[in-house]
C-alpha cells in the first residue's frame, strides 16, 4: 500500500506522534514479512457482484472507491485501498448493485465503504444513493469513511445535500483512533452532517503506540459523545501483512476496556469485539467481571478460536 496523507493531516503530524503513527510508513512495517491474512475478513470470497459483499445475508457491503484521503497504515483493505485498477465505481456497476438487490428483497440494508465514499465525486456519490435509496426493500444505508478526520473538506454541501435527501435513515461511521483527530474541522464537518439528517457512530481500533491507554480512550469516547458521535464499536487490530506492529496484547486491552467501562456512561462507552478468522463476524469480548478462559472463543458459526 503506497503512502499517502492529506494537507490536513499533515498539519496534524507535525505535532502529534500518534498522528504520524497511524499514517507513515514506519522502520517497523518496512521490516515486516509477509505474515498475517490479505484478506483477514474472507471478504473476497462473498462477492455477488463487481465491489458488492453479502456475508450476512440481510446486509451488503459495497465498495464505492480504492482511494482515501489519506491511508492508514493498519487499514484491513490494504490489498486494495491505493490500488488505481480498482478505481471507482462507475453507474453500470451501481445499476448492477441495484438490480442484485431488487432480486434479493431479504437485503434490507446497505453499507457503502471503501476506501472512502466521500472521496468519490459529488454526482457519483448523490446517484450511488439515489439509485440505492429507491430499491424498496431497502430500509437503512451506512457510510464507512474516514473523511472528517482526514480531509473535513471532502463532506460537501453536494454530497449533504444527497443524504438529506434519502428517505431512509442514513447512518455514518466515522473512523477516530485518537483525540487529536477532533479539530474545529472535523467539528464542523459532524454538525453538517447531522444537520443533513445523518445519525453518527464512531469505530475504533486499538493500535499501539495510539491508543493502548486508557487515558486516551477515556478522553476520545467523552469528547465523541459530546460533539453527537456515539461510540460504536472498538476492534482488536486485525493480523494483516504490513500492520502486526500495531497489535496490542489481548489482556492489555481488556483491562482498559474494563476501566472505561466502569467509568464511562453507557452512551460513551464502545462494543470492545474482535473480528473472526474466516470472516465469520464480530464477536463481543468480555471484560474482567466476568471469570472463565478468556484465551478462546466461539464464532457465529460454533467454531473455536484463540487470541492471537
Amino acid at each position: 500500500m503506497l503512502e499517502k496523507v492529506s494537507d490536513h493531516i499533515e498539519s496534524l503530524m507535525v505535532y502529534e506522534e500518534a498522528i504520524r503513527r497511524q499514517f507513515e510508513i514506519s522502520k517497523e512495517e518496512l521490516a515486516q514479512d509477509l505474515q498475517g491474512n490479505c484478506d483477514p475478513l474472507h471478504e473476497d470470497e462473498y462477492e455477488v457482484a463487481p465491489g458488492m459483499i453479502n456475508k450476512y445475508g440481510n446486509r451488503v457491503l459495497c465498495l464505492l472507491t480504492a482511494e482515501c484521503a489519506a491511508y492508514c497504515r493498519f487499514c484491513t483493505r490494504r490489498r486494495l485501498v491505493s490500488n488505481s485498477g480498482q478505481g471507482h465505481v462507475d453507474r453500470a456497476q451501481v445499476n448492477m448493485w441495484a438490480e442484485y438487490l431488487s432480486r434479493h428483497p431479504e437485503v434490507s440494508e446497505v453499507i457503502l465503504s471503501g476506501g472512502d465514499p466521500f472521496i468519490v465525486d459529488n454526482c457519483m456519490f448523490g446517484y450511488v444513493l439515489n439509485t440505492l435509496s429507491e430499491v424498496e426493500s431497502i430500509k437503512v444505508l451506512r457510510i464507512g469513511t474516514r473523511a472528517p478526520v482526514s480531509d473535513p473538506s471532502l463532506i460537501s454541501c453536494c454530497k449533504l445535500g444527497a443524504i438529506q435527501r434519502v428517505e431512509q435513515p442514513v447512518y455514518v461511521g466515522i473512523h477516530f483512533e485518537h483525540p487529536t483527530e477532533i479539530t474545529h474541522r472535523t467539528v464542523k464537518s459532524i454538525k453538517d452532517l447531522i444537520s443533513a439528517g445523518a445519525i453518527l457512530y464512531s469505530q475504533s481500533v486499538f493500535l499501539k503506540g495510539v491508543n493502548d491507554d486508557y487515558e486516551t480512550l477515556y478522553e476520545l469516547f467523552s469528547r465523541l459523545v459530546e460533539i453527537g458521535v456515539r461510540p460504536y464499536y472498538i476492534y482488536r487490530c486485525d493480523p494483516v501483512p504490513g500492520a502486526m506492529h500495531f497489535i496490542v496484547e489481548p489482556y492489555i486491552e481488556r483491562q482498559i476496556m474494563t476501566r472505561l467501562r466502569r467509568n464511562l456512561s453507557g452512551l460513551a462507552c464502545p462494543t470492545y469485539v474482535i473480528d473472526s478468522p474466516d470472516g465469520i463476524g464480530k464477536v463481543p469480548v468480555p471484560l474482567d467481571f466476568w471469570d472463565g478462559d478468556k484465551a478462546t472463543y466461539t464464532d457465529f458459526e460454533g467454531k473455536r478460536h484463540y487470541i492471537e
